[in-house]
């Protein structure tokens, strides 16, 4: 596939929270990276059904956080766009600054790295991890909650500077508000939803998105609350 770098601002970034996962809806922050419940496993079916003629059909690149919630839901809602993509030699991004905020259990990447790539019954197995970084699950650091704000605009700035013009980003609540409001908003964001943005300049030092019409939400999204909401 030959990609013809694009002016940030004609870039569509698919910003997409992951479906229903098992601390949505028992509230136990106790889960170690909490995975998906059937009904999220449903919501994702449904999201494949509504997306797999537009977006899956024209984006150009996936990008995923590496918790077993998102990935299964990369894997399950976007699975012709993982295949063609893959098919041109351009598999999915692990991109550990898309972890989500909180640094309790379920918000936390299943470490050692051998651990996640065998969990979920070897969803993940074909799945490239050598982009996360050693420390991707101490939460320290770049990954501690304090520095979401700096993690956010790390992820925009990285997305900005790509050549692709179409980006699916899979991630959560929390971190994808920092992503696209710059702080902790009370944006509502469902499971599923999928949220169209692009830049709002080709080189401003926070790299702002701004949000575009034409956000896509299945027919069982539901608003279930981030760790941060339930807190």
């Amino acid at each position: 596939m030959t990609i013809t770098r694009t002016s940030p601002t004609a870039k569509k970034i698919y910003l997409t929270r992951h479906a229903q996962a098992e601390h949505n809806v028992t509230s136990d922050w106790t889960i170690r990276d909490a995975p998906l419940t059937d009904f999220g496993r449903k919501q994702c079916r449904e999201m494949h059904a509504v997306t797999k003629g537009t977006l899956q059909q024209g984006g150009q690149l996936l990008v995923c956080s590496p918790l077993r919630r998102t990935m299964e839901t990369m894997i399950v809602g976007f699975p012709h766009l993982q295949s063609r993509l893959e098919g041109s030699g351009k598999p999915p991004i692990l991109l550990d600054i898309l972890q989500e905020v909180g640094n309790v259990p379920c918000d936390t990447p299943l470490d050692p790295i051998e651990a996640l790539r065998a969990s979920n019954n070897g969803l993940f197995a074909d799945l490239d991890f050598s982009t996360l970084s050693p420390d991707y699950s101490s939460k320290m650091g770049i990954f501690s909650p304090g520095q979401a704000t700096e993690r956010a605009k790390r992820v925009r700035k990285w997305l900005r500077d790509r050549p692709e013009e179409e980006i699916v980003v899979v991630a959560h609540g929390d971190i994808l508000r920092f992503i696209l409001d710059r702080h902790h908003s009370s944006r509502e964001w469902a499971n599923t939803e999928i949220k169209l943005c692009t830049f709002a300049t080709s080189s401003d030092e926070d790299a702002v998105l701004i949000e575009l019409q034409g956000d896509i939400r299945p027919p069982d999204a539901d608003t279930e609350p981030t760790t941060s909401e339930l807190a």
